[in-house]
């Protein structure tokens, strides 16, 4: 999977107030989906790779002009003295033209020029594809990230409510002489541990969210609210099509595949350009002229009409001895495509890699997911049982920590199993083509 991290609002302050998250009236809460339409219409990348596309078909059309006649038109005023002579005088002289050129035969390499934009053309766009499809997968990644430390700092702070209940509770206890000093020390000290923590998860967050802004180019100042994905138990673990299915739908899919094969057309294009240096070039050029000159006696009027001329022309250019260039650029071209095909079987094993790595995480998150609901279950089961046998005296407060923190890791095992089950899923059907 490719590593990314690397405007309106885009939603996600936390405002924390008695442990639970408030929007402000400023905020705007933000679902996945409208982070990736979001981001479709305002990350950068993807701006600049829409921009080369278009800058591309510039290039298509001015090839596609080649093809006809240029016409150009040219107007000239001179004038010339003799200031040693006996008269002194002064001439004044001008010409007007117009002219047209136009190639007949080139060898193809016009025709080829075409095809070979219009390739390129093709492939900017699924440039333009996959830059996108870099850009929803690092969105997905950095929301579900986000969401995962958003739960975690709730379960923390769950976790120091229990730890300050425990820690009165204690309190009683030591007062009442049915624990010592130390017992009480050991849950007042846990409680602030727990209190740290949640400072962690926070900051964790922050950053988090941070790399979701700069991912949809809002302001590093502006608050973000995520909206919790309503994710049921059947949705985290519902049936991945086969390896081989999910290999084909990418395969047709991904941006890459298509691109890499069209750069083997395109480098076919180069070798039948660099073919077409050694054919004749016909070129066909006319043009029409007049001129006028002063004392002569005739008026403007009447030179201009008598001194209009007309040319056509027919230019025959053939290829002789080039000093090797053309089959240097021959051979040259003929490695750039060998290249180029290698790169296309390259681009697929790549892509594979890429889906099967995803198609793995998914399926052991979804075993982890699994495996984490069950020992969250009996996590909750043995601190339930420590805590009411600590209250009865037959525990001790290391036993009682002990339980707590097993059960928070459970949590958040669970948690994290959870969004990493979702974030691969999302991914595959990214790659298929189905997001």
């Amino acid at each position: 999977m490719k590593n990314v991290i690397p405007s309106l609002i885009l939603p996600v302050i936390l405002a924390l107030c008695g442990g639970s998250f408030r929007a402000s009236a400023q905020d705007r809460v933000w679902t996945l989906s409208e982070c990736l339409d979001y981001a479709m219409q305002n990350n950068i990348q993807l701006r600049q790779s829409r921009n080369n596309y278009l800058s591309g078909l510039e290039d298509t059309y001015q090839a596609r002009a080649a093809l006809f006649p240029s016409l150009s038109a040219s107007a000239s005023q001179n004038v010339s003295a003799t200031p040693f002579s006996s008269g002194n005088s002064a001439t004044y002289n001008g010409s007007y033209g117009v002219n047209s050129e136009m190639t007949l035969y080139s060898g193809g390499r016009l025709r080829t020029a075409i095809k070979q934009q219009e390739v390129q053309n093709q492939i900017d766009s699924l440039s333009t594809l996959g830059s996108a499809m870099d850009v929803r997968i690092s969105i997905v990644q950095a929301y579900m990230q986000a969401l995962y430390a958003q739960e975690s700092v709730r379960v923390s702070e769950s976790t120091v409510e229990a730890s300050r209940a425990q820690k009165d509770r204690a309190e009683q206890m030591w007062k009442a002489g049915s624990i010592s000093k130390v017992d009480f020390a050991q849950l007042e000290s846990q409680l602030y541990s727990d209190e740290y923590q949640v400072t962690v998860a926070k900051t964790n967050l922050e950053n988090y969210l941070l790399q979701l802004k700069q991912l949809l180019e809002l302001d590093i100042t502006e608050g973000i609210i995520l909206s919790s994905i309503d994710a049921e138990e059947e949705d985290i673990l519902r049936l991945i099509p086969s390896k081989e299915t999910v290999y084909g739908n990418a395969l047709a899919n991904m941006p890459e595949v298509a691109s890499s094969e069209l750069a083997v057309t395109a480098a076919e294009l180069s070798d039948k350009q660099a073919r077409s240096a050694y054919l004749p070039t016909v070129g066909l050029s006319a043009g029409v002229g007049t001129s006028n000159r002063s004392g002569t006696g005739n008026s403007f009027i009447s030179q201009i009409g008598d001194n209009i001329s007309a040319n056509m022309g027919l230019t025959v250019s053939i290829p002789i001895f080039s000093n090797r260039r053309n089959k240097t650029a021959v051979n040259k071209a003929r490695i750039a495509l060998d290249n180029s095909k290698l790169s296309a079987l390259s681009t697929q094993k790549a892509v594979l890699k890429e889906v099967e790595t995803a198609y793995l995480d998914a399926l052991s998150a979804q075993a982890q997911y699994t495996a984490a609901t069950q020992k969250e279950k009996y996590a909750q089961q043995s601190f339930e049982l420590t805590d009411e046998q600590f209250s009865l005296g037959m525990k001790n407060t290391v036993e009682l920590i002990t339980a707590k923190n097993e059960l928070l890791s459970a949590r958040l095992s669970r948690l994290q199993s959870k969004y990493m089950a979702l974030l691969n899923l999302h991914i595959l059907d990214v790659y298929q083509g189905f997001e």
